[in-house]
């Protein structure tokens, strides 16, 4: 028995092996994108580590992607045949895993939150259950969970960063911007390289319209991120978004060229149709054409990758931004496919996401294709009974908020002057900065 970085015990077969988990655990923390090589460097020096293949379940259902459903179960089975040696925690985090692959991601929170009471160390079970909270649109359970755990953390500890990142990303989403920008730069303070914390920081700037500020964060920060995932994308995202609120539309569509949609980049090669580059892309895309700009072709290949995902229904979120693209290209018989795939997963499926799937993005994906196709009362129709459940399909304000303007435009496109106001209301009290200061709502301002 040997113990990792953090004191906790893990069956491993020699010091190397823990040597090698410990490498993965800090890439896994700071976003970084060689992760494949780090898992085959562990498994190569201990293909019988419990602990690696609960990892490599995990790491394979982090990206929301149904093909990669084979390898995760075959990483459960493999844990559940090694773990029978080990340690209790470890039995649990073999539990999560079950619980995860086989539909029940609330289920797995609740298994790392025993682990966290127990364990409150184990950083892997804190940031896997701060990710699957935020996608299932609990910003308060992020922040209870930060709560429980820091006070048993060592600000000495060079993990401690992952705590503040958290904790200044679920400060954010729960609107306490103040403490959010603190804590998250004094995790930039301690590594600059800390991309999760540089996000959180980028979120309260958004939040509040610091769009000079934002632009500046982002830029002065970027050099440090060489090694970092698509999390950076995301980043150069956040940084559209501030050149969107300015009316710099050239700005926003040389960054996606460049930045969060760059077809340049390995990243990108190698992940096309990763959940989080998807939404960034379709969701700029949508909100540029309500300003009259024109993408050129950059919609079709998002819709080729659509069309490939279509029954793929993993992450809920996701599922209106690929009809974003279907239907910006009139691909309908693919977009009707994809409705009819969606509906068949709410039937046959179980679990937590399916009931998301059926009950929330189901409606508000067949609405995305209503607005295209011109019908926007019935795009109205099918959003305004799930307008206030929305939040339950995950993403952050700033991501749901095309979801709102999607609402929005439908309801002014349709003259029905109540749900303009409605969605008016909405975001008045939900968002900090006033609708008249924002390039989305202006338009519509007069109505509240």
């Amino acid at each position: 028995m040997h113990k990792d970085s953090y004191g906790l015990a893990i069956t491993a077969a020699s010091a190397e092996a823990v040597t090698a988990y410990n490498h993965v655990i800090d890439g896994y923390l700071g976003y970084r994108a060689d992760m494949a090589r780090r898992m085959g460097a562990l498994m190569a020096i201990d293909p019988e580590c419990p602990m690696a293949h609960c990892l490599k379940g995990y790491f394979t259902l982090l990206g929301f992607n149904q093909a990669g459903l084979p390898t995760a179960r075959q990483a459960a089975a493999d844990t559940w045949r090694l773990v029978a040696a080990a340690t209790p925690r470890e039995h649990s985090h073999a539990a999560a895993l079950d619980a995860w692959v086989n539909g029940a991601a609330d289920r797995a929170v609740e298994i790392w939150n025993q682990i966290l009471h127990d364990w409150p160390h184990d950083i892997l079970a804190f940031r896997l259950a701060h990710f699957v909270n935020f996608w299932l649109g609990r910003p308060e359970a992020m922040l209870a969970s930060v709560r429980a755990v820091e006070r048993h953390w060592s600000h000495a500890e060079p993990a401690y960063n992952a705590i503040l990142g958290c904790r200044a990303f679920a400060h954010e989403e729960c609107g306490y911007y103040t403490e959010a920008e603190a804590a998250g730069r004094e995790a930039i303070r301690r590594d600059p390289t800390d991309v999760w914390s540089a996000h959180a920081v980028a979120h309260v700037m958004e939040m509040q319209g610091r769009r000079g500020e934002g632009i500046a964060w982002i830029e002065g920060l970027q050099s440090n991120w060489s090694g970092a995932n698509n999390l950076k994308h995301h980043l150069w995202w956040h940084q559209a978004m501030c050149h969107l609120e300015r009316g710099d539309f050239a700005k926003v569509l040389d960054l996606y060229d460049t930045g969060y949609r760059n077809h340049q980049s390995e990243l990108t090669q190698a992940m096309p149709d990763l959940y989080i580059d998807a939404q960034n892309a379709a969701s700029m895309l949508f909100r540029l054409g309500r300003h009259g700009v024109d993408p050129g072709d950059r919609w079709a290949e998002l819709a080729d990758r659509a069309e490939a995902r279509i029954g793929d229904c993993l992450s809920a979120f996701t599922l209106p931004h690929w009809m974003m693209a279907l239907a910006a290209t009139g691909r309908e018989e693919a977009a009707n496919r994809m409705l009819d795939a969606m509906r068949d997963n709410a039937d046959q499926t179980g679990g937590l996401n399916a009931t998301l799937v059926r009950t929330v993005a189901l409606p508000v994906t067949e609405a995305v294709l209503r607005n295209s196709q011109g019908r926007h009362a019935d795009a109205v129709r099918l959003m305004r009974p799930v307008i206030g459940e929305m939040y339950r399909l995950g993403g952050s304000h700033a991501q749901q908020d095309v979801l709102e303007q999607l609402f929005l435009d439908s309801a002014l496109k349709a003259g029905l002057d109540a749900d303009v106001r409605l969605l008016i209301e909405r975001v008045s009290g939900r968002h900090p900065v006033p609708p008249h200061r924002r390039i989305g709502y202006a338009m519509a301002s007069a109505h509240g």
